[in-house]
């Protein structure tokens, strides 16, 4: 009686409500949180049948239930147990709902019928009011996710796993987990300019405790090839010890906003007709480059060009066809000037070129600057095809040098607009420089170029020479020296013309010409007893040697002339070991090979390098006039050339020393065991044809 009562109390007190049916499924009884899951109280629930019942159910999915899938009515058709159906109920008071989880059980007679079916409910409304909720908040969020251009991904640190959204592999043109989503995938596909910085950034956000959130753009590769501008945000879940467990976020494609912004950065900085920088960027590029010459000491120029006629063309042939000419002309301004220079064009038929890296000498870079816009002149001064007509036009241009002392950017375009306005003045067609001392010395420089074009071509070069001796003071070989006797200057030396040909190109054929002219002067000598043997030196300049074709064109003339190669050589500058060493080795081996000598000329004042004066094919060493003048009052030049004398000795070469000009340091210089002297103490230089005379 007791144990009855206990197992009342039990049931009566228990946190699910228990409802048991007769077998003709009628409610026998019920405890008191069956009533309040159902809404009935305990009097009203009892005799109620399955058949006719007061509840209406419906399935988990929200459509209703029959009542043979009644669990009370499933028992007693089965007399299985039912088990955590979940069951959606209408209350018949309140007329609302509740969710409920019913197990239900039968009691089995000895005879085997169905005696009693006991049901229990639990109330999961909260639960399941819950999970609609979540459920709904994703699908709001797939939802959102669908419509959205951003691509989530989720990196779980604890567990090592990685999770790429379908459109973050549809954004690089993949399919969904094409490969192995590892957490390393996307730092393989950065672009190789991003890695280093990205990697860097992802090292700071994983240490940094203070770091909650992060922004950060870099590139991915697409499968199709190429690469996919993304915007990465994301947070950053820590532990209580601020360890980093879990990093979430999103991509986003930044292809239209680069495309956006590049368009807007066109718009900005470039002429819409050209496609030219306009003046904004102009300025932008000349600031730069004038903080550069400040930096570097290198001279720049400004060149400002001005179509010569354009408004009559614009009037005469419409503005179309003007702007076909502008276009045409920005297209050969680009051909005719270096890849480092800048084009701009400022508006109407006004151009501007910038000049950088000009040299630190102010000659050198007037004449750099006023090659670039002879070049200009002549590419414009070309016929254009407009509407199938040919048209011709002519700049003038206005130049103005810039060096670390310049004035600002605005100073600079007016006085290369002065210049320009001079060079109108001047008959169009043509330059001038702002400074008006710099354009006589141009048109002086640019005067005697034309006269040296001219020289090569009338014969005008000249070849002396000066003797080398031995210890006895005996004629043993000589120098080669070019000059060219100018019909109205005058006999004029190669410290005024040699340079004029290294800045214009003409070092090469007038370098071709003294070399063969030499080789032929050798044939001559064979016929002279005192010549026949002794060899003769000639200068080849850093430009010839550095020239691709340098070794064919000296086997050229070898063989043109019919000289023998071993009583020729050949004087190179140390400048030449400033770079491009193994090309220089390679074409002096090829040389060395038909039996040329070299020697190294002014050696000591350039850039000697001992690692280097090993590998070159040298046949001798030249000691600069610069020690020689003063080895009888300066200990360092003693030093020097005594120095000099026991390298060659040790490197198995011959010793010249040059600028001998007194008995006092031919003494010396024997007492040091110099092998062979050139200067006036034995002869100054002579023409070649009275020579050994």
């Amino acid at each position: 009686m007791q144990d009855a009562r206990l197992l009342k109390d039990l049931i009566e007190h228990m946190p699910v409500g228990v409802v048991v049916h007769g077998p003709q499924s009628e409610i026998i009884s019920a405890n008191q949180t069956a009533a309040d899951i159902l809404g009935l109280s305990i009097d009203q629930m009892l005799g109620k049948v399955a058949i006719d019942p007061a509840w209406r159910f419906e399935a988990s999915d929200g459509s209703p239930m029959a009542l043979a899938d009644y669990p009370v009515n499933r028992v007693l058709a089965s007399r299985a147990s039912v088990r955590d159906l979940v069951i959606k109920v209408h209350r018949p008071v309140t007329r609302d709902v509740v969710w409920v989880v019913c197990n239900a059980f039968p009691s089995i007679g000895s005879d085997g019928a169905v005696l009693q079916v006991i049901t229990c409910f639990t109330d999961v409304t909260a639960l399941k009011v819950a999970e609609q909720a979540l459920q709904a908040s994703e699908e709001r969020l797939n939802l959102v996710l669908k419509g959205s251009s951003d691509a989530p991904w989720d990196w779980d640190l604890v567990a090592g796993t990685m999770y790429y959204s379908p459109r973050w592999w549809q954004m690089i043109g993949r399919e969904f987990n094409e490969v192995a989503p590892t957490p390393d995938l996307w730092i393989s596909w950065l672009h190789p300019d991003d890695g280093k910085r990205v990697q860097g950034r992802m090292d700071e956000l994983l240490t940094d405790p203070a770091i909650t959130s992060f922004e950060e753009e870099f590139q991915l590769a697409k499968k199709s090839g190429g690469y996919l501008p993304v915007l990465c945000r994301g947070f950053i879940l820590r532990n209580a010890a601020g360890i980093p467990i879990r990093l979430s976020g999103t991509n986003m494609d930044l292809t239209e906003r680069k495309q956006t912004e590049a368009r807007i950065h066109q718009l900005a900085y470039f002429d819409v007709l050209t496609g030219l920088p306009n003046r904004t960027m102009l300025i932008e590029r000349l600031k730069t480059a004038m903080a550069m010459a400040q930096r570097t000491r290198q001279k720049g120029a400004l060149l400002f060009i001005d179509l010569d006629n354009f408004k009559s063309l614009n009037d005469t042939l419409g503005h179309d066809v003007g702007d076909k000419l502008l276009k045409m002309v920005a297209g050969r301004l680009q051909q005719s000037v270096r890849k480092s220079d800048q084009v701009a064009r400022l508006g109407g038929d006004e151009f501007v070129v910038v000049l950088e890296n000009l040299g630190e000498d102010l000659q050198v870079a007037a004449i750099e600057s006023e090659t670039a816009g002879q070049k200009i002149v002549t590419a414009l001064n070309e016929s254009f095809y407009l509407s199938n007509q040919p048209f011709r036009t002519s700049p003038s241009i206005g130049i103005t040098l810039f060096d670390e002392d310049s004035c600002g950017c605005d100073e600079l375009l007016k006085q290369a607009d002065v210049a320009m306005y001079q060079a109108k003045a001047a008959g169009r067609n043509t330059l001038r420089f702002f400074d008006p001392s710099m354009q006589a010395e141009v048109d002086q420089r640019v005067a005697m170029e034309n006269d040296l074009r001219a020289a090569l071509q009338n014969g005008e070069l000249r070849l002396h020479c000066q003797p080398q001796v031995n210890h006895k003071g005996e004629l043993i070989g000589g120098e080669a020296l070019v000059r060219w006797d100018h019909p109205v200057r005058g006999m004029v030396t190669p410290d005024q013309f040699i340079p004029l040909s290294e800045a214009t190109g003409l070092i090469l054929p007038l370098g071709e010409w003294v070399l063969e002219s030499a080789c032929r002067t050798l044939v001559q000598w064979e016929r002279k007893a005192r010549l026949a043997s002794i060899p003769l030196s000639v200068n080849i300049s850093v430009h010839q040697v550095r020239d691709p074709d340098f070794v064919s064109r000296v086997m050229a003339i070898l063989q043109r002339t019919g000289v023998n190669p071993a009583r020729l050589r050949l004087e190179l500058t140390e400048s030449l070991m400033a770079d491009n060493v193994n090309d220089v080795i390679t074409k002096m081996n090829a040389l060395r090979a038909e039996g040329i000598r070299f020697s190294l000329d002014d050696f000591g004042t350039g850039y000697s390098s001992l690692s280097y004066l090993k590998r070159f094919p040298l046949a001798e060493l030249k000691i600069d006039r610069t020690f020689t003048r003063d080895v009888m009052t300066d200990p360092n030049d003693v030093a020097i050339i005594e120095i000099i004398i026991a390298l060659a000795k040790q490197l198995g070469l011959d010793v010249v020393a040059e600028g001998v000009e007194t008995e006092a340091q031919f003494e010396f210089l024997l007492s040091r065991h110099c092998g062979v002297f050139q200067g006036y103490l034995f002869g100054r230089p002579v023409p070649i044809e009275q020579f050994g005379n």
